[in-house]
Formats: structure tokens, C-alpha cells, sequence
């Protein structure tokens, strides 16, 4: 066993699924606390058990993945558990919605055990799953599309950011990495670290998944666009 104990539940409708996955937490010494078939199973479980992370299938019959998501999260708020989304395809479409809900992040069903394990770790330590780039890519893809924008939530407005940390926010949001900003804007790597801590601070979000998301829904970078 590695690492400190954790607890999760895994919401998704395919069984074999479901216990494929809990094995493999369950060795690596990661408690799960509850399956759930659907996601007004899996906002119940939640509820009861009070997890760390909850990997959350998106197609699931009657209430699914993303309206899961948001309920959890925001019945949670910041006490809430980490949400990692778990989907067939690297840019299912409903993903960037799973985004904008709350989910700090996306698996393939087909991750190896050793990812899934890390990835159950990573978020759980305060850490976005999604690489910077990976999400640009994502978001650049469907900001765009109406559809999969959600009603625009709290906390869009940016005035509260001072200059440097509103340019941190548009260049992190091109999908550079802390070292890279560090290196684009002259500064430390622990200065960096720092920005962007008070952004997710003063903007009310989980990651840096979110910061991005938001980037882009506020009109501070645009689809297809460059820094």
C-alpha cells in the first residue's frame, strides 16, 4: 500500500466496470466506500459516505454523469469531493460540460491500472488530472459549441484579479505549465505557484481545469486563439 488512505466511490452503469475498478483501488490500499449504478445513486452515496473522489461514468440512464457532477459539487461546495470523469472517448463531447460542472479532470475507461491509481492520488492532492495543453486542446474543441455550454454560473467576473495575475490566468489558459510561465513572465516557479493560488483562491475554483474553463468563458482567451 502507497500513500495515505483514501476513500472513493464509483459511479457507472456497466458492473464489470465498476468492480474492475474498485479491485484496483482496493490494492493499492484505496478504500471504496460505494457504487452506484446511476448518478442519483451516486449523489446518495456521496451523501452517506463522504468520499475523497468519486469516479463518475458521463452516459448513465436517468440521472447522469454531468447532472451527478453539479449536485454533488454543489451541495458539497468546497468541502466536496474531487469528481474524475471516466468516458469512452478522449474528447467525448460531454466532457467539457463535465468541466464546467465542477470535475477536476477526464479517464478513458481503457487507463491502466497504475494511471487510474495516480490519477485517483492526484486530484485528491488539490492537482488538476488534465495537462494544460490537453485541456486547451479539449475546450478549443467545444467552447465553441452552444450546446455543450452550461447556464453561466458564479463568480465570471475577473475585476477582482490584479494585472500579473490576470496575465498568468490568459497564458496558463494557452496550456503552459507552471515552469513555462515561469519562463515567459521572468518570475520564480514558487512566484508562479503562488499566482496562480490566488487566482483559484479569489475566483472561488478547485484547479486549474476550471481556471482554464473559465478563461474561456469569460471571453479572456478565445477559441483557436494564441497568447
Amino acid at each position: 500500500m502507497s500513500g495515505p488512505e483514501l476513500r472513493a466511490v464509483i459511479a457507472d452503469d456497466q458492473a464489470l466496470v465498476r468492480t474492475g475498478f474498485g479491485m484496483i483501488l482496493a490494492a493499492d490500499g484505496i478504500e471504496v466506500t460505494a457504487e452506484a449504478a446511476d448518478g442519483a445513486e451516486a449523489v446518495d452515496a456521496v451523501r452517506r459516505t463522504r468520499p475523497d473522489v468519486v469516479l463518475m461514468d458521463i452516459r448513465m440512464p436517468g440521472t447522469d454523469g454531468i447532472e451527478a457532477t453539479r449536485r454533488i459539487l454543489t451541495e458539497a461546495g468546497a468541502d466536496g469531493p474531487r469528481v474524475i470523469i471516466l468516458t469512452t472517448y478522449d474528447l467525448d463531447h460531454y466532457v467539457y460540460a463535465a468541466l464546467t460542472a465542477g470535475a477536476s479532470g477526464f479517464l478513458l475507461k481503457d487507463v491502466t491500472p497504475e494511471h487510474l491509481v495516480a490519477s485517483v492520488r492526484l486530484v485528491q492532492s488539490g492537482d488538476a488530472l488534465l495537462a494544460p495543453a490537453i485541456t486547451r486542446r479539449l475546450i478549443e474543441r467545444f467552447a465553441h459549441r452552444e450546446e455543450a455550454r452550461p447556464a453561466a454560473g458564479p463568480h465570471r467576473d475577473l475585476s477582482d484579479l490584479t494585472p500579473r495575475e490576470t496575465e498568468v490566468l490568459r497564458l496558463l489558459a494557452t496550456g503552459l505549465s507552471n515552469a513555462e510561465l515561469a519562463d515567459r513572465l521572468f518570475l520564480s516557479p514558487t512566484t508562479v505557484k503562488t499566482h496562480v493560488g490566488r487566482i483559484l483562491s479569489k475566483l472561488d475554483l478547485r484547479d486549474r481545469v476550471q481556471a482554464v474553463v473559465l478563461a474561456y468563458e469569460t471571453g479572456l482567451i478565445t477559441p483557436g486563439g494564441t497568447d
